[in-house]
């Protein structure tokens, strides 16, 4: 591959909901870029990016893939990325390290749930976006329906820069706004010029204002020339355009199909002409490594080098490979850095670029551009790489919380660290969930991003690491308090001969505020337990506190008062009073109103209009109480706090609700009282397990 200057690069993230055409879109890419000799399919498993075995046994994109190429004298990186809500966190890694966004729609569906939760992870980045309408070939499909749609999904920022020449199965070419040019397209997808259709002679001179005046606002100075000629020449349409995508305020709309590789051409001619390049994009904030001292850094070959770790992924015999962006200065065979979070030396050795599954060699990485470091000894997904008299830290990739949680076990005994080895080694590569090794619950839990991302790692698990396991409930992490207060004495006192054991201690119990945690005051005056048993007694209540009485789970919020006892000169010991304090708070717990708290969690479900009223039923049958409810364009937003013990397979079951177009996210919210009827089953329950436990 040829050498490139950081002007004549661009990287873009393809994002888009599940089976909008992404991944066709890129492989018509490869082919118009002479990459690949036909268009690989993802249905048949030829596609050049979807290549491994579960994305061709499942048809879709499981993780980002790199395709490099070159148009019109530049360098397109293209990140594909999966377009299942379970992989979100592939795309937030991409677009932390790309300068644009395609946002790929199905003209079939317009704007999905999928699209509008990708774009939200675009915007809140406010990475520089287009939209690119796919299929437009498919039956029913009308592109000012898709238009209007889009618009309203996404405000008047959205402008069309296209016109399709025909609909369905007469679509055939593209009128082209920014030039005012038509194009017909064969069979192989080869375009020829062509004269604007005159039923669409009106239509595009509409769409053309519409796009002048979308470009006049992105600057002052060209709004004074709109309103003091009623329009603007090329030169400045074109000017204000830039300045509006690389703003992102405006969102040129592109149409096309994948499959009869129509319009894609165009769309890398528009991404080439229109899109930024590195160094025209704003300074990147990091920070001086080890402090929060915030420095800008400017995409510039002619730095220090800088680069970001953003993706890890494990290739037989090739070992680990870091794929990175370079923010600033070169990366060269035999340059030495330092990974900034090891504080350890690193290689430069080997360098590739890849085009889908082809690997390239390359002889530098230069600023603003992405490419594959190999053998490196010691480095992982977030690091930091640079020289060691240039100590910066690029921040790292903030992933969404994980929704779903299945407790994870060997289904072969002893085998249970294998699974955290393997996890963790699997996590290198998918930083989006997480592995809990709970003792008091005696689980390991997984949490994922949904079913799909949780049958991935087990799988995973299975063929790399040879470990066969089996997903059950997880446990869910109750507490107990009390409600009311009691006081109690204790009196340890055991002789046999020798030295004997005694601790007598006098405990108040009261419940502290929620969330205000373990408070233990001592209260002895005069004397009556000297000050060396007190710390002892102390600890008598935390221990005690482990298992509380109910069902044996950690006692929360409560306050603890030692406010009276006795002692003796020779047969007190600090065991005599930690004994006497944990008992006596036993005692004392079981009378103070005891009660089980769980965990509740809130949830935002985005749904369309049509299931909302199954969404919310179901919602109250799992105890959850609705906070609110807003629109989102034809979808509602419902936000509600459930328990988290009614939250299990909820992915499942929303998806089976809204035939696989409801989402949602979770955060912690608070512990509450377990209604009656509820804490006899889990204290049944608790007693159950602790007789098997004991058989």
């Amino acid at each position: 591959m040829k050498d490139f200057t950081t002007d004549k690069m661009r990287n873009i993230s393809l994002a888009g909901q599940r089976g909008c055409g992404k991944t066709s879109l890129a492989d018509a890419v490869a082919y118009c870029a002479g990459i690949n000799n036909r268009i690989g399919r993802v249905d048949d498993g030829s596609s050049i990016l979807d290549y491994n075995e579960n994305e061709i046994e499942r048809k879709t994109t499981l993780s980002a893939k790199l395709l490099a190429c070159e148009w019109n004298k530049n360098k397109i990186n293209v990140l594909d990325c999966p377009g299942h809500t379970d992989f979100i966190g592939e795309l937030q890694s991409c677009l932390k390290v790309s300068e644009a966004a395609g946002v790929i729609i199905n003209a079939t569906a317009g704007v999905e749930i999928g699209t509008q939760l990708h774009w939200k992870a675009i915007a809140a980045k406010n990475t520089p976006r287009f939209i690119f309408v796919n299929k437009m070939e498919m039956e029913n499909v009308k592109w000012q329906t898709n238009l209007d749609s889009i618009k309203e999904a996404f405000g008047k920022g959205a402008v069309a820069v296209q016109l399709p020449i025909g609909e369905a199965a007469d679509f055939k070419g593209i009128v082209d706004l920014l030039h005012m040019k038509a194009y017909t397209f064969d069979a192989s997808g080869k375009r020829s010029d062509c004269d604007i259709p005159a039923d669409l002679k009106d239509a595009a001179e509409a769409e053309r204002e519409a796009l002048i005046e979308v470009a006049a606002e992105a600057d002052d100075a060209l709004m004074e020339k709109f309103f003091e000629n009623g329009t603007l020449d090329d030169a400045d349409m074109v000017q204000g355009l830039k300045m509006g995508i690389v703003a992102g305020n405006l969102y040129p709309v592109l149409f096309g199909s994948a499959q009869m590789n129509v319009g894609v051409q165009l769309m890398l001619d528009f991404v080439a002409e229109f899109l930024p390049s590195p160094d025209q994009m704003p300074p990147i904030q990091i920070n001086k490594t080890g402090k929060e001292e915030a420095l800008d850094l400017a995409c510039d070959a002619s730095g220090k080098p800088v680069a970001f770790v953003y993706k890890i992924v494990s290739e037989g015999h090739l070992g680990d490979m870091s794929f990175v962006k370079v923010y600033s200065g070169n990366l060269t065979s035999g340059l030495d850095v330092v990974n900034q979070q090891k504080s350890a030396g690193e290689r430069v050795t080997q360098m590739y670029s890849f085009q889908g599954k082809n690997r390239i060699d390359i002889a530098a990485i230069p600023a603003g551009d992405i490419g594959v470091l190999v053998k490196l000894k010691d480095t992982h997904s977030g690091n930091t790489l640079a020289p060691s008299n240039f100590s910066v830290t690029v921040p790292a990739v903030e992933f969404a919380n994980p929704v779903m949680d299945v407790a994870i076990k060997a289904k072969s005994k002893g085998e249970e660290e294998k699974i955290a080895t393997g996890l963790h080694k699997i996590n290198e590569e998918d930083p989006t969930f997480r592995l809990v090794a709970d003792p008091a619950l005696k689980q390991q839990v997984l949490y994922g991003q949904g079913p799909t991302h949780i049958d991935i790692l087990v799988d995973k698990l299975k063929k790399r690491f040879g470990v066969k396991v089996e997903l059950v409930k997880p446990k869910i992490p109750y507490r107990e308090t009390i409600k009311g207060k009691c006081e109690k004495q204790y009196k340890h006192k055991k002789q046999s001969g020798g030295r004997g054991q005694y601790g007598d201690v006098y405990l108040r119990l009261e419940p502290n505020k929620r969330g205000g945690g373990f408070e233990f005051i001592d209260a002895i005056k005069g004397g009556v337990i000297p000050s060396k048993y007190i710390p002892a007694v102390e600890k008598g209540v935390i221990e005690s506190m482990q298992h509380g009485g109910l069902a044996g789970s950690l006692v929360v919020d409560v306050k603890v008062a030692l406010y009276f006892g006795s002692y003796h000169d020779v047969d007190s010991s600090d065991m005599a009073f930690k004994i006497a304090g944990a008992m006596a708070f036993r005692n004392a717990f079981m009378e103070a109103k005891p009660v089980i708290l769980e965990p509740i969690f809130n949830i935002e479900v985005v749904v369309p209009d049509d299931f909302t009223g199954d969404v919310m039923g179901d919602m109250s049958a799992r105890r959850g109480k609705i906070a609110g409810m807003d629109p989102d364009g034809r979808n509602q937003i419902i936000r509600a706090t459930v328990p988290q013990a009614e939250l299990y397979q909820y992915s499942v079951d929303l998806r089976s609700m809204t035939q696989g177009q409801g989402v949602y996210s979770l955060s912690f919210s608070r512990y509450e009282e377990v209604p009656h009827d509820a804490a006899q089953k889990v204290i049944e329950e608790a007693r159950r397990e602790k007789e098997e436990e004991a058989s």
